[in-house]
């Protein structure tokens, strides 16, 4: 596989032409005069032109952001549901989000499905349902300690994805977050040959379950205390294709991470 390095000088953003891209997951912080700072830095940047960046946003901010963003940074809503209206209180459709010019969503984080119990069916049929509503999808899978622990983290990760698989046929419109649950505003990151080697594995089941077309445009993301220390080392790795940020996403660090591949 080609290096980023090699790939620009032929003139291609990323590796195997798979653009880099960054996500900032906000979750549930930030207050409008927080949001102005973000998008300060993020406005002040400058942001590296060849790396995709989408910052998820509250959905009581989603139309603040989008209004007020800088027009290189897409946004994202941090979750949707797969009905396009109905008696589902609380919940947010696709149709909404595309209301007010909102084209992204992360779907499947972790913390949906550990605090509020969704299911790899339920993430997979959301999935389904905003693609098919015409959003673009950053879809999350990852492992817990226990399970890697216990030796399982493929076959999680897997199934996680399988069972996305099952729903789906074009995944132009997708990119996978690989999030070890262990490593999640904890501080742990995984090494960059742990991401890599995680990543690589999934490249090559996107190789054998899906198509080889697939498997070389796919971007897949590592996420789980991405800082701005860590970013190089983890960007440089073959199959890691951006990251989906946390906690950092709220500082100006945030910027030397979408910065990190060159």
């Amino acid at each position: 596989m080609t290096s980023c390095a090699a790939a620009k000088s032929q003139s291609a953003p990323c590796k195997m032409g798979r653009k880099f891209v960054v996500g900032g997951n906000w979750k549930m912080n930030g207050t409008k005069s927080q949001i102005n700072e973000i998008l300060s830095f993020l406005k002040t940047g400058p942001l590296n032109s060849n790396t995709e960046v989408i910052i998820g946003v509250p959905a009581v901010y989603l139309d603040y952001v989008q209004s007020n963003s800088p027009a290189n940074v897409h946004v994202a809503a941090q979750n949707c549901y797969k009905a396009e209206k109905g008696a589902f209180t609380g919940e947010t459709s696709p149709a909404m989000l595309k209301d007010i010019g909102v084209n992204w969503v992360i779907l499947g984080h972790s913390e949906r499905r550990q605090i509020f119990g969704e299911s790899d069916e339920l993430v997979a049929d959301k999935v389904a349902f905003a693609l098919s509503s015409g959003l673009k999808v950053i879809a999350c899978i990852g492992e817990t300690l226990d399970e890697r622990e216990a030796g399982k983290t493929e076959a999680v990760v897997f199934r996680q994805t399988q069972a996305i698989a099952n729903k789906i046929k074009d995944w132009s419109n997708v990119v996978i977050a690989y999030e070890p649950v262990w490593a999640i505003g904890t501080g742990k990151t995984a090494t960059p040959a742990q991401a890599q080697e995680v990543h690589k594995s999934l490249r090559d089941w996107f190789a054998k379950n899906i198509s080889k077309e697939v498997a070389d445009s796919i971007r897949i993301q590592y996420g789980g205390s991405v800082t701005g220390a860590n970013c190089q080392e983890l960007g440089s790795q073959p199959d890691i294709d951006g990251f989906l940020v946390g906690g950092a996403s709220l500082k100006p660090e945030f910027v030397n991470i979408v910065n990190a591949r060159q």
